[in-house]
């Protein structure tokens, strides 16, 4: 089969899904990842010929796109802050929006003048450790733990390390279960802890998409409407023993709780709080400083 008939034959199924230039792009990205095709290969070779096994796993990747099922774990890879991750469903796709947690992570550390090498950093619900191996890589000289419920998200996390060459601690937590939990920290203190936790309600769940409801980890999205904030009281609760005096409370945060996340903080005793808007105006980042108990 010809390149340029593969490539009609993708639009005329799935541009009633994706629209014209998503399919292009889709394409693009499939003939680089299955067939070792670059995109101006495709323009300079439109009668390039595919065989077997190649043009199977193209047909294969065409199915599963007609269901809806994520390019992401189609490919089994995607990009994060410049660096690649491998990702599968036991792990959320990472978000542009969970790039920006990252990034305002490491300028405020910057801006705080705190040395990496002092550093003590935890990711809660680190999933594919996109936050966790993105921060390991920018501040190879600091501590990082990663910490999940889920043995499927730990063992993608751990691969996503290796493949980035950095270093990072693994523990299999529950943050709802305090007491299991306490042991398997023990004396650790943390000067950053981040999170991006469940938090959309299972009312939004009508406003998703197919590729997202059916595809991805519901362990790791959703909430019950009537205990929106049920991870990140945990999370808070957390913090009273495990983030030292002054450290910082990062956590992505759901668009529409923006006010009710400024009142947890503020009623656990957080200083300096910050409500950070997403570069699409939403409400999704928030950050305290944990006022000194002495």
């Amino acid at each position: 089969m010809k390149i340029y008939a593969l490539q009609k034959l993708f639009h005329s199924e799935l541009e009633d899904i994706y629209g014209s230039s998503e399919v292009s792009s889709i394409f693009n990205l499939l003939s680089e990842h299955f067939l070792k095709i670059k995109r101006l290969q495709l323009a300079l070779n439109p009668d390039l010929k595919i065989e077997s096994p190649q043009i199977d796993s193209i047909f294969a990747a065409l199915n599963d796109l007609k269901n809806h099922k994520p390019i992401q774990y189609v490919l089994g890879e995607t990009e994060f802050y410049g660096l690649p991750f491998k990702v599968n469903p036991e792990v959320l796709i990472p978000r542009p929006e969970t790039e920006e947690l990252v990034d305002f992570i490491l300028s405020s550390l910057r801006k705080s003048g705190n040395k990496a090498g002092e550093l003590s950093i935890l990711d809660i619900g680190t999933g594919s450790g996109c936050i966790a191996v993105s921060l390991a890589y920018h501040l190879p000289e600091a501590k990082i733990y990663a910490l999940d419920v889920s043995n499927g998200a730990l063992a993608m996390s751990k691969i996503n390390a290796s493949l980035n060459n950095v270093d990072i601690t693994f523990i299999e937590g529950d943050i709802l279960d305090a007491r299991g939990l306490n042991e398997k920290i023990g004396d650790l203190t943390f000067d950053v802890i981040v999170s991006n936790p469940p938090y959309v309600r299972n009312s939004e769940k009508k406003k998703m998409k197919p590729n997202v409801l059916d595809f991805e980890p519901h362990l790791a999205l959703f909430v019950e409407d009537d205990n929106p904030l049920l991870f990140y009281k945990a999370n808070c609760e957390f913090t009273l023993n495990y983030l030292k005096d002054g450290g910082s409370l990062l956590m992505e945060i759901n668009e529409y709780l923006g006010v009710q996340m400024e009142e947890l903080l503020s009623g656990f005793g957080f200083s300096s709080i910050e409500l950070k808007k997403d570069i699409f105006g939403k409400d999704r980042i928030i950050k305290g400083i944990k006022a000194s108990t002495n």
